[in-house]
Order: C-alpha cells, then sequence, then structure tokens
C-alpha cells in the first residue's frame, strides 16, 4: 500500500474535525444525515485502490477500499469467480460503488437468502482507527475467525468507527448454469410457495414478487437446474432479460423503486419469511424467499416502526426520507450503551461518520 496516501489519511485523522468517509458516493442517500453530517470534511478513499493479494485456489482476494466493485468482479471473472453476495451498486454511475462503500453499507443482492450475506463473506480488514492506530482483524481463511470477530463487525457501520483500508473476502465460483423462470401470482400464494421451496432441495439463487409476477433464479449444475425448471413449472425468461432483471433488482434500478410521491418513503423491511402480506396500503416488492420486504408509504417512521415490531422485523427509511434522523429501528433496551462503548473504543475523539447510523453515535 501506498504509504504517502496511508500518511494523508493519518493527518486527516489527527486533525480531529468531524469526518465523512466516502467512495464513489453511490450510497450517500443511505443512511442518516443530520447537520453534523453535512459539516463533515470529506476523506475520499478512491485515491487507496487495487487488489493486494489473489489467490483463486483459495477463493480469497485482499483488496485496497478504494477499488471499484466493477475494476474487482473484472479480475475474478477472468478465474470465473464472483462476489457470490452480490453488492449493490446505485445511482446514475453504477461502476463508481467501492468495495469500502459496500462494507461499511453493509447491504446484500438478490443471492443473500441462498449465499448468505456480504458479512459472512469478509474474512478480515484493516483500518485505521481514530487516533490513527493501523489496526488488522482477522485473515485470509475462514478458520482464523476467533473471539469477537471485529472484522465483521464493520461491516455496515457506515463509516462510525473506523476508516477501512483494506478488505480480504471469500469468493465463490460462478455458478454453471442459470435459468429464470416467471409465475404469474398473487401475493399470497407467492409467499407460500417460496416458502415451501425454501425447504425442498433445489438450486433456487434468487427470487421476487412484484406485480402479481413470482420471479425464480435457478443456479448450478445445467442437470439441476433443468430438473427444477421442469419442477417449478412457469415460463423461462431470455438470459439477457433475466440478467438485466436481476441486476436491477440488485442496484434499485427496477421501476417498483422509482419514487411515487415527494412525500413517500422507500421502506426496507427485514421480516420473517412466513409473515403474512403487510397491510401498507400501496404495492410492495418481496425478495429473500419472502423474508424482505419493500414498499412506499407517506406514514411516519413511528408508524412504519410500529408495524415492523408487530411482525418482529427491522425497518429502514431506505430511500426519500423526509425526516433523515429517523433512518433506522430503534435499538433493543441496553444495546445502545454497547454501541457507543464500541464508538469509544474506536473513534474517542468521535470524528467518523457523526449521526450516520444513530444520533447517539
Amino acid at each position: 500500500m501506498s504509504s504517502t496516501t496511508i500518511d494523508e489519511f493519518r493527518q486527516q485523522i489527527l486533525q480531529r474535525q468531524p469526518l465523512r468517509i466516502r467512495g464513489g458516493g453511490s450510497k450517500d442517500f443511505y443512511g442518516s444525515v443530520p447537520s453534523s453530517m453535512q459539516e463533515s470534511n470529506l476523506l475520499d478513499t478512491r485515491m487507496h485502490s487495487g487488489i493486494v493479494s489473489y489467490d483463486p485456489s483459495e477463493l480469497v482476494v485482499t483488496v485496497k477500499a478504494g477499488t471499484t466493485l466493477q475494476a474487482l468482479e473484472l479480475v475474478l471473472a477472468t478465474r470465473r469467480q464472483f462476489l457470490p453476495f452480490e453488492p449493490p451498486r446505485f445511482g446514475d454511475d453504477l461502476s463508481a460503488a467501492t468495495i469500502g462503500g459496500a462494507v461499511a453499507a453493509g447491504l446484500s443482492g438478490p443471492r443473500r437468502a441462498t449465499v448468505g450475506a456480504l458479512r459472512d463473506f469478509v474474512l478480515g480488514l484493516r483500518l485505521m482507527d481514530g487516533v490513527g492506530r493501523e489496526l488488522k482483524f482477522g485473515g485470509e481463511v475462514m478458520k482464523n475467525v476467533a473471539g469477537y470477530d471485529v472484522s465483521r463487525l464493520m461491516a455496515g457501520s457506515m463509516g462510525c468507527l473506523g476508516l477501512i483500508l483494506d478488505v480480504s473476502l471469500k469468493v465463490l465460483p460462478m455458478p454453471m448454469h442459470e435459468a429464470t423462470i416467471g409465475l404469474a401470482l398473487d401475493q399470497q400464494p407467492a409467499l407460500e410457495l417460496m416458502n415451501q421451496w425454501g425447504g425442498e432441495p433445489l438450486p433456487i439463487s434468487a427470487t421476487c414478487w412484484a406485480d402479481g409476477l413470482l420471479m425464480i433464479r435457478l443456479s448450478g449444475a445445467e442437470p439441476a437446474v433443468r430438473t427444477a425448471q421442469q419442477r417449478l413449472g412457469g415460463d423461462l425468461v431470455e438470459a439477457d432479460q433475466a440478467a438485466q432483471f436481476w441486476a436491477s433488482l440488485r442496484d434499485g434500478q427496477h421501476a417498483f423503486f422509482a419514487q411515487t410521491s415527494p412525500h413517500a418513503t422507500l421502506w426496507r423491511l427485514s421480516v420473517p419469511s412466513v409473515t403474512p402480506p403487510l397491510e401498507v396500503g400501496g404495492s410492495s416488492l418481496i425478495e429473500w424467499g419472502g423474508a424482505q420486504r419493500w414498499f412506499h408509504s407517506e406514514a411516519s417512521a413511528e408508524e412504519v416502526q410500529t408495524l415492523a415490531h408487530r411482525c418482529g422485523a427491522t425497518a429502514t427509511a431506505f430511500r426519500y426520507a423526509p425526516d433523515r434522523t429517523q433512518v433506522f429501528s430503534p435499538f433493543a433496551p441496553g444495546v445502545l450503551k454497547l454501541h457507543q462503548s464500541l464508538k469509544h473504543a474506536f473513534d474517542p475523539h468521535g470524528i467518523f461518520g457523526r449521526g450516520r447510523l444513530y444520533p447517539e453515535i
């Protein structure tokens, strides 16, 4: 890694001024943005980019945080490998998203329900804390994970705990064959089928229900995919059209995600997959076998959080929220103190991402 770049990062941190860590800026809309965030100085990670090491035989890659997802995926594709958690990229320039931003946001794409979340593929990382120290956690093999898994703690931390420098990730071989089928179904029978299929040995890698259509992606060996296709029925979707559909779903480009009203918020709920259809007064989009529900609503954050609590769910005001200070589900009793202790341990002067997750941290 470039010592000059690292020293520049350290000098910014040692000034003890509020900092907003940013890569490609594709997720600037995500999370809380109180006045303290708007007034923060920018720490741009894009100057710190490149592949540190890549061992295709061990399915592990270590990459600098400012490296774009596009650049990393091009390297992996040369060995027919990929990031199985399908990290989303947003905005007008989908090539701008960085791996550091992906880890900090902790978001996963359509394949998450079958392979796991982004955090499950973080083997280790190097970061710089709030006093300029370089810290390394985890390693480059799964067996190095022991005790408190600090490296995975950074997934979804939104840059509030420290500056991610390098990340070691587990990668997987690309599926040998994929096919997408569509079934015309109402929401309730679609949910029942997704939950039924979740308990069967089927090569399902993604599901999505919206506007009366259930889309199912099958991935694996060609005979297994063909057999599953015959078992599930439905209409086969042309390959290019299917690839475009799943990419649009991953990146929030699907027509459903467009703003419906200047007063409506796009909500994302993580629920038990068997949760019945939510009474939200509008259209919904369902992913992850029923476990992720999206909807637009002009209801207050308090009303939606109450709905989520009744369902045993967590709710996030994902986009277009008029009030960007109440984005994530409230803390459970006692959890706030734990988060504040972690924040103080990594960032004793409170300079990183003030209020990006919660006003209290």
